[in-house]
C-alpha cells in the first residue's frame, strides 16, 4: 500500500485513507465495471458536485475500465482502491483540465438533459481554450482558473467483464445504431401503457446514443444529416412525453429547434402551439396553430378544438383574476375620526 501511494504522489496524486475496503484488490482488468459514489471539492473545502446529491437523487456513477473516460485520473485512483473502500484523492491540476467538461455532462444527464447539450463540435481541449461558457458559473471559473481539486470516492462495486450487460455509452458505434431501432420500439410500446415516464426515458437514451455519434460528424455533412432525420422522430415522441409530464418550456426549446431546421415539420409546430397554449403565450399558440393549418388542412378539427380549450381556460382565468381584484379594492378602510386636542 505504501508502495502504491508513493507512486500515485509521484504522479500529483495524495490519497487518504477514509474507511478500508474488504477483501483482495482487484487486478482490474480492460472491461472491468465500477461502480462508486464521488464527491468533487475544490481545496478549501467548496464542493462541486456530489453523486448522492445531484439532480436531486442519489445515483452512483459507473465506468467501464479501459474505455478512455474523459476525465483519466478516476480510472487511476479507483484501481488503487477495494471494494468497500472511501478514499479522499487531491490531485494536481494536470489530472483535472478537463474535469468542467465532464461536470457539465454529468450535470446534464442528472436533470434529463442531453449530456452533450452546450458543447461545441470540437474535442476537450479546444473547448478549454475557448470562451465558451458551460453553463455553470463555477465550471466557467474552474475552466479559466484550472486548480486541484479533491475526489472523495466509494467504490461500491466491482464487476468483471463479461459478468454484466453493457451500458450504452460503452458501446461501439455499430452497436448503438442498431440498438436506437430497439430503444424507439420499446420507447412506443411503454407510452401506449401509460407508461410515460419509462417512455420517456427510452426515447431520452436513444436521442443520447445518437448525438454522441453526431458529435463525430461534421455539422450539415451526409452521416450527420442522416443521423438528424433519426433524432427527429425520437425527439418528437420525447417532447410528447414532456407535454404529458407539464415540461412545457423544454417542449417550446426542443420544438423551436426543430422548426428552425426543418421548417415543414407539422408535428413540431403543433406540439409547441400547446405547449404556448399551456402557458398563457396566446399569441405564440395562434401563430403555431396557424402553421400547423397552413402546412396540413387536414388538421383544422384538431386545431379548433385546441382553441377552444385555450380559449376556456383564458376567460377562467381572467374571470379569477377579475374576483380577486373586485376583493382586493371593495376593500374599503374605516373613515378617519376628527379629534380635539
Amino acid at each position: 500500500m505504501e508502495e502504491e501511494a508513493r507512486k500515485l504522489l509521484e504522479e500529483g496524486i495524495r490519497k487518504k485513507l477514509v474507511s478500508p475496503g474488504k477483501g483482495e484488490l482487484s487486478t482490474f482488468p480492460n472491461g472491468t465495471k465500477v461502480v462508486f459514489h464521488y464527491r468533487t471539492s475544490l481545496c478549501n473545502g467548496t464542493v462541486l458536485d456530489d453523486s448522492r446529491t445531484m439532480g436531486g437523487r442519489s445515483k452512483p456513477m459507473e465506468l467501464i475500465l479501459g474505455k478512455k473516460f474523459k476525465l483519466a485520473v478516476w480510472e487511476r485512483v479507483i484501481i488503487t482502491m477495494r471494494q468497500g473502500e472511501i478514499a479522499e484523492f487531491t490531485c494536481d491540476t494536470k489530472h483535472t483540465a478537463l474535469y468542467p467538461l465532464v461536470s457539465q455532462s454529468l450535470r446534464n444527464i442528472s436533470v434529463g438533459k442531453d449530456p452533450l447539450e452546450g458543447q461545441r463540435h470540437c474535442c476537450g481541449i479546444a473547448q478549454i481554450h475557448s470562451h465558451h461558457s458551460l453553463g455553470h458559473k463555477d465550471l466557467d471559473h474552474l475552466q479559466a482558473h484550472p486548480e486541484a481539486l479533491v475526489f472523495t470516492i466509494e467504490l461500491l462495486e466491482v464487476l468483471p467483464p463479461g459478468s454484466f450487460q453493457l451500458d450504452v455509452w460503452a458501446m461501439t458505434d455499430q452497436e448503438k445504431l442498431e440498438l436506437v431501432p430497439q430503444m424507439h420500439e420499446e420507447g412506443n410500446s411503454l407510452f401506449k401503457q401509460g407508461k410515460i415516464a419509462e417512455a420517456t426515458e427510452k426515447y431520452y437514451n436513444g436521442i443520447a446514443c445518437l448525438k454522441n455519434l453526431q458529435m463525430k460528424e461534421h455539422p450539415g455533412d451526409e452521416a450527420w444529416i442522416k443521423l438528424d432525420l433519426m433524432i427527429t422522430p425520437l425527439l418528437l415522441n420525447y417532447c410528447q412525453c414532456k407535454l404529458l409530464q407539464g415540461q412545457y418550456y423544454e417542449v417550446i426549446e426542443h420544438c423551436t429547434s426543430l422548426v428552425f431546421k426543418y421548417e415543414d415539420n407539422v408535428k413540431a409546430y403543433y406540439k409547441r402551439a400547446k405547449a404556448h397554449a399551456s402557458v398563457w403565450n396566446e399569441a405564440e399558440a395562434r401563430a403555431d396553430f396557424a402553421k400547423v393549418l397552413q402546412l396540413d388542412p387536414s388538421l383544422g378539427p384538431s386545431v379548433a378544438k385546441e382553441l377552444r380549450a385555450m380559449e376556456e381556460r383564458i376567460r377562467t382565468k381572467e374571470k379569477e383574476e377579475k374576483g380577486r381584484y373586485k376583493g382586493l379594492f371593495n376593500c374599503s378602510a374605516p373613515p378617519a375620526t376628527a379629534t380635539t386636542g
